[in-house]
């Protein structure tokens, strides 16, 4: 028998989508991937989630999530989703372990950052001294060095907010121009605060004795190795939504994200709603996230109830 609704994924969408799908009476089946929680699960300290004054651990906010959305019964199961049959009322999802049938389907899964592929990064990922997400992670660098690396206008963006609580911030790139609009090129080259380090390859990130972050090591054109004495790295090379498994099914973007009907989460296939990271590529913060999740439950809750 089919159930009501499927939700895949248990970030912040999913889990608040679960929530809210479970308080409706819908007993919803939630699909854990490849990265259970989320990105959250792998900061230390989330400061920004409204109603946590002193800040909370992220995977200590996922646990809390998930054991509200069991309360209310939800059920938890672990697979990934390979692919999809979206073409009858019954919409069928083919994992590795199983195939699922829902009559609605609340995608969430998320995205996955872009990394360097240097020694030293995934190391010292999360909390240590290299980060994704300088919204995230920005004031806890108050006064010290940092690097942003990447050239388009996202990295642009990262680096001139981190200017509000770095010392210093060296904009790293490949290249020695920039796939980021003009405007955004000028304010960083304006700022006092930024020094581009340009014509450059990232070598490897080297932490000390503290198991934190203190220098990023870059291979200048000529080979010689210039030493940058950082306490954070963030890498803003992009990120990699997690929608493979349902093209062509559903329309993406050029980016890979979802595109959803204006102004809801709808997509294209009736029944079929999609929250977080994957669709969104813009905010990308866990308050966005949640906030698209409850849309999508209660989109979903209302479709069931017409359907």
């Amino acid at each position: 028998m089919a159930e009501n609704v499927i939700i895949l994924g248990t970030g912040c969408a999913g889990l608040t989508a679960a929530i809210y799908a479970a308080r409706a009476g819908l007993s919803p089946l939630v699909l854990e991937g490849g990265q259970p929680g989320g990105q959250l699960t792998t900061t230390s300290e989330v400061e920004n989630f409204p109603g946590f004054v002193h800040g909370v651990d992220g995977n200590e906010l996922i646990m809390n999530m998930k054991g509200q959305a069991e309360r209310f019964g939800a059920r938890f199961a672990w697979d990934r989703i390979e692919s999809v049959d979206f073409s009858g009322p019954v919409k069928k999802l083919i994992g590795g372990e199983a195939t699922y049938e829902a009559k609605a389907v609340i995608i969430a899964t998320g995205a996955s950052p872009r990394f360097l592929g240097i020694p030293g990064e995934k190391e010292y990922y999360g909390g240590n001294g290299v980060t994704t997400c300088a919204t995230c992670d920005g004031a806890f660098y108050r006064d010290v060095p940092v690097a942003v690396v990447g050239g388009g206008d996202s990295a642009c963006e990262e680096a001139l907010f981190l200017t509000r609580f770095a010392s210093k911030v060296y904009l790293v790139h490949r290249r020695d121009t920039f796939r980021a609009s003009d405007i955004m090129v000028q304010r960083v080259k304006s700022h006092e605060k930024i020094e581009l380090v340009l014509n450059v390859t990232p070598k490897q990130v080297v932490g000390g004795a503290d198991g934190k972050v203190h220098t990023l090591e870059v291979v200048e054109k000529s080979g010689a190795v210039r030493a940058l004495g950082v306490k954070c790295v963030f890498v803003a090379i992009g990120h990699v939504p997690n929608s493979k498994a349902f093209t062509p099914a559903l329309d993406v973007d050029e980016g890979g994200y979802f595109i959803a009907a204006a102004n809801t989460v709808s997509t294209k296939i009736p029944g079929v709603f999609v929250a977080g990271d994957c669709s969104d590529h813009v905010y990308r913060q866990a308050i966005t996230a949640a906030g698209m999740g409850c849309r999508a439950a209660i989109e979903a809750e209302r479709w069931l109830a017409g359907h």
